[in-house]
């Protein structure tokens, strides 16, 4: 087993494990409920940890990782060739028809 992301957050946490179990990445959380000892231990101790649960696969899990944690570039706002509706940059597909952007269309 081997430690591979820690986080003040438990939601980014819980989301990274799910990134990892997707990827068929045995792996689960430590230290989830340990926000109501912080005072009485050191913050960082108490803070959320993934772990991987078989040792060789670690490095592909911190890889997956800071793809995950990575921002994504947003282009420009598009416009569905499908129906028109204008979008903003951050959607790829459409809310009204689920039309996806163009790969023309879309930004950098």
């Amino acid at each position: 087993m081997r430690k591979v992301h820690t986080a003040d957050s438990t939601i980014e946490v819980a989301h990274l494990r799910n990134v990892l179990e997707a990827e068929g990445i045995a792996c689960f959380v430590r230290n989830e409920r340990l926000a109501g000892v912080i005072g009485e231990i050191p913050f960082i101790e108490c803070w959320p940890e993934l772990w991987v649960a078989e040792s060789g696969q670690e490095l592909r899990a911190r890889g997956l990782i800071e793809q995950a944690l990575r921002p994504r570039p947003v282009g420009d706002p598009w416009v569905c060739p499908g129906c028109g509706e204008h979008m903003d940059a951050q959607f790829s597909e459409c809310w009204r028809c689920a039309g996806d952007v163009e790969p023309a269309e879309q930004g950098p």
